[in-house]
């Protein structure tokens, strides 16, 4: 199958990097060819494809920003044509887009988490709800596991751990701040410790200082419930 990749930017990236290491040949588009070919010299097993031959593919995964999918879609595909498109904009239901092209064949896919994880660490986790063809469902392989599930739920999973983050951030860095610790501390809280310490939670291996400080916070959490 002729796969292409529209949007090379973090979602992008991530993907190629496990698709490089997995040897599995896609074809990209990017409107500046500088940074099409900059792309392809990290990603050998990619190559950067025209205009003339991303219309040709038989399947284009749509790794853009949300309020970009459609317009794009519509300067560069006819209303009808054979090509499977692949919405993976979190931002986007996939209705939206079978409304616009509905004598297109649009799947959603989207994938749960941060770029950077992916791409560090892959072993994915992506939501569709869809019967994806078996043909998606193999590419995806490399890059972890998909789930059936609302697009609905993503989002707001995806909004409420942003929440969650963001304040945590904000908390950490007003309190430094206020006891008067050098930004290079704030900085280090924020890029390293919080995060993995929130690693090291979820995956049930926190040192026993931490564990102390998770103990304290469940049982204040349990006589506030009380």
């Amino acid at each position: 199958m002729k796969i292409g990749l529209a949007g090379i930017g973090k979602l992008g990236t991530a993907m190629m990097t496990h698709w490089h290491n997995s040897n599995i040949s896609i074809g990209f588009y990017h409107p500046d060819r500088s940074k099409a070919e900059q792309f392809a010299e990290k990603f050998p097993n990619g190559r950067p494809v025209t205009e003339v031959e991303l219309i040709q593919m038989e399947m284009i995964l749509l790794a853009l920003p949300a309020g970009n999918v459609i317009s794009f879609m519509e300067s560069m595909f006819p209303e009808q044509c054979s090509i499977v498109f692949i919405n993976m904009a979190t931002a986007l239901p996939t209705k939206r887009i079978t409304e616009r092209f509905p004598s297109c064949k649009v799947y959603g896919l989207k994938y749960m988490g941060h770029s950077r994880d992916l791409m560090e660490h892959g072993n994915g986790l992506f939501i569709s709800e869809d019967h994806l063809p078996d043909p998606i469902a193999d590419l995806f392989k490399p890059l972890g596991e998909i789930v059936k599930d609302s697009e609905e739920r993503l989002v707001e999973i995806n909004k409420l751990a942003t929440f969650f983050a963001v304040k945590a951030a904000v908390e950490i860095e007003n309190d430094f701040t206020g006891k008067g610790y050098p930004p290079a501390y704030i900085k280090r809280a924020l890029t390293s410790l919080a995060p993995e310490v929130i690693r090291s939670y979820s995956e049930g291996t926190l040192g026993h200082f931490a564990q102390e400080i998770a103990e304290e916070i469940q049982e204040s959490n349990k006589k506030a419930a009380d």
